[in-house]
């Protein structure tokens, strides 16, 4: 069975209550921090990764990416996901090699470009270009931004939701999603569906599960969470005695 098959799996027959937990790791370090702490597999977090590596949100160049993602991939012997924005403009062959040549077994790929979401039945033609080329060598988690770009009716979240599955994603991702809304998705949803949680804040993994998330994810919140406490270590160290 290979990582791919392994990750895949990690996705089946989860109970209400038990969501696949993916934490985001930001470098090498924290992938080994994170696979020793016991978690079955990771994805990284394109936020996370970029403020590592002195960029903003969104500018990472893709070799700098790969490269990221490469590094963590050869830290750890369980599976990474690695979250890519949109593809950075790469043709679908290219971007499914690239990543599997960074060790990577998934993706997120997005469905907005500079705050604007894109055509929702072109991005599932190009979504199904992607999935073809990885003939099975990638869990394809495709991101929904409808309420991250300010639709929040439930029906445009779940017409884009159809389309993916249907172009072959394995996975669909509303980030962003409201709590209250999540029900209505998990019943209108064919297949897994990630959610985004926040570190230490409002619902836990396990109620997220009850609620309809197949996996949990943390975007850049573990990183951030590691900031801060870096933070506070450098205040401390410059306290006078």
């Amino acid at each position: 069975m290979t990582k791919a098959d392994t990750f895949r799996a990690l996705h089946r027959g989860r109970l209400p209550d038990d969501p696949l937990v993916l934490p985001g790791p930001w470098d090498a370090a924290s992938a080994r921090a994170l696979a020793d702490a016991g978690f079955p597999a990771l994805a990284t977090p394109s936020a996370g990764v970029a403020a590592s590596l002195g960029h903003a949100d969104g500018e990472t160049p893709a070799a700098e990416m790969f490269a990221a993602v490469g590094r963590i991939t050869r830290a750890v012997d369980v599976p990474v996901s690695a979250d890519v924005e949109d593809g950075y403009g790469l043709p679908p062959g290219e971007l499914v090699e690239r990543l599997l040549e960074a060790g990577a077994v998934g993706c997120n790929l997005e469905d907005s470009r500079g705050g604007v979401l894109k055509d929702a039945h072109a991005h599932a033609d190009w979504l199904a270009e992607v999935c073809a080329a990885a003939a099975g060598r990638l869990f394809v988690n495709a991101r929904i931004d409808t309420f991250l770009r300010g639709e929040p009716d439930p029906a445009r979240a779940l017409e884009r939701a159809a389309l993916y599955v249907a172009a072959g994603a394995d996975c669909v991702y509303p980030i962003g999603v409201p709590t209250a809304v999540l029900p209505l998705l998990r019943a209108g949803t064919e297949g897994p569906v990630n959610v985004l949680a926040r570190v230490g804040e409002g619902p836990s993994p396990a109620e997220l599960g009850e609620l309809g998330a197949t996996r949990v994810t943390f975007g850049p919140g573990v990183q951030q969470r590691a900031t801060a406490a870096v933070t506070e270590i450098a205040a401390r160290l410059r306290e006078r005695p």
